[in-house]
């Protein structure tokens, strides 16, 4: 399944900058986020009245120095439409962000508003034909393991994930979903964002929840509700 269909027709390849530390969308999540900056809320509003749309990306380490300049992120981002939001008294937004497509950043181009703005190129899901006869295997894999180890023990967490097998989903929006929900560094989410190759990226999840307690020592709790809480800019 791809997501570049939900792309609006006249998208021109370029996409307002959202850089974040602490957050890494995945195409095919809900991500909450709360807006406060002066010149995300510009973004916000450019957004709301045109294409809805921003490209959220993680700032690379040592963004502390630089962040109210141009800190570096990282190449690989997340597309993302603005499907709901609510304008707070003094100007800050909520916002509910729908992930659509990994993109590459190609450059950032020059702009009079005070927020970034880049080319960037999308980035569809790979899959190679040589995976696919172990495809199968690797999907029961990870839903089996998330199911067991990781998944809320509600009845509202069952619901969801008997709706997501028998919606025939992909292997590549399997892989997103668990990725953005596990709770991984920040540098291991932005990994499994950078791999379009959907084989891997699966494999890449199935070692890590393969060695969860060795990377982590305990199971995390995940949040029992969805959405998750609102991040902040």
């Amino acid at each position: 399944m791809e997501n570049s269909h939900l792309l609006p027709d006249d998208f021109n390849g370029r996409a307002r900058l959202f850089p974040l530390p602490n957050v890494v969308l995945f195409p095919h999540v809900l991500q909450p986020l709360h807006v406060f900056e002066p010149r995300y809320r510009e973004l916000t509003i450019d957004a709301l009245a045109t294409d809805q749309l921003i490209a959220m990306a993680l700032l690379e380490p040592g963004w502390e120095k630089d962040y109210e300049g141009h800190p570096p992120i990282c190449p690989t981002a997340c597309l993302a439409k603005i499907v709901s939001h609510q304008r707070l008294d003094d100007g800050r937004y909520n916002l509910l962000l729908a992930g659509l497509q990994r993109i590459h950043i190609v450059r950032e181009i020059k702009s009079t508003k005070p927020f970034r703005t880049a080319e960037v190129k999308v980035v569809e899901d790979q899959y190679p034909l040589l995976g696919e006869p172990l495809r199968p295997m690797l999907f029961r894999k990870l839903i089996d393991e998330f199911v067991k180890r990781f998944l809320p023990k509600t009845p509202e967490a069952r619901e969801q994930i008997e709706q997501l097998l028998g919606s025939e989903i992909p292997l590549g929006p399997v892989t997103d979903i668990i990725g953005y929900t596990l709770d991984l560094a920040m540098a291991q989410k932005q990994e499994l964002l950078a791999q379009p190759d959907v084989d891997r990226r699966a494999v890449m999840l199935a070692d890590i929840m393969d060695r969860w307690d060795q990377y982590r020592g305990t199971i995390p709790r995940l949040p029992g509700k969805f959405p998750p809480e609102f991040s902040a800019n």
